[in-house]
């Protein structure tokens, strides 16, 4: 089965194909300018012509949901249900910080915690079991200070994500890992998509909306009534 995968939740515009779990091609680039409204259809066209198909070849759709940049979700989302609804094909939908653990699992770690930044001290993030990746506690939005994941002081844990910046500098975890390049990736998505299409866990279409997770607020402007 020859699955498409986008995840456009942070910096990191990323498209990958599979053919079941064989990954056969994956384009991304990091831009601190997000430009997944630029490069997400060029990656497509890229990651199609690199695996050897065309999309209506595509089978399913699986999209990371979220949390993350409300923009980059809402581009990814609106492609994603595009090209479902044009080739009559599933779409699949999986939690983006499920994708930053997998390059961490079995890898020695009591616990995998993944930090997206969001702004300010403000974090998404959830805890997962470093050997089977069971989700321990839900993903949130958190305001990070000094005792933010005391109760994992004694264990042996890992931060990843851009979030880790901030945590490193304010958190009283000596002993605890960061690796803060590390950003949700559509190669990362493969495994828990064939576990949901095994289970037939497909979302509806017409009514999926991205795991926004916060409401969005934009700048308000000030109407000219309003002016001294």
């Amino acid at each position: 089965m020859k699955i498409l995968y986008i995840e456009t939740s942070s910096k990191n515009c990323s498209v990958a194909i599979s053919d079941d779990e064989k990954l056969l091609c994956l384009t991304e680039e990091v831009s601190e300018n997000y430009k997944q409204s630029e490069n997400l259809h060029t990656f497509v066209e890229w990651a199609l012509e690199g695996a050897g198909i065309s999309m209506k070849d595509i089978e399913a759709v699986s999209l990371g949901k979220g949390p993350g940049s409300y923009t980059g979700l809402r581009i990814g989302a609106a492609s994603a249900k595009g090209f479902c609804y044009g080739l009559k094909i599933p779409l699949i939908a999986i939690n983006s910080l499920e994708s930053m653990i997998e390059p961490f699992l079995d890898k020695k770690y009591d616990y995998i915690i993944p930090l997206i930044d969001a702004r300010r001290m403000e974090v998404y993030t959830a805890v997962y079991d470093g050997i089977s990746g069971t989700e321990i506690s839900q993903t949130e939005a958190k305001i990070l200070d000094e005792t933010s994941f005391a109760e994992y002081h004694d264990k042996k844990i890992v931060f990843v994500g851009d979030g880790a910046v901030k945590a490193k500098e304010i958190l009283q975890l000596p002993d605890a890992d960061y690796q803060e390049s590390i950003y949700p990736s559509a190669q990362y998505l493969i495994k828990r998509t064939l576990e949901k299409i095994e289970n037939n866990d497909f979302e509806d279409i017409a009514y999926f909306e991205p795991f926004y997770l916060k409401d969005f607020h934009g700048v308000k402007k000030k109407k000219s009534s309003d002016s001294i």
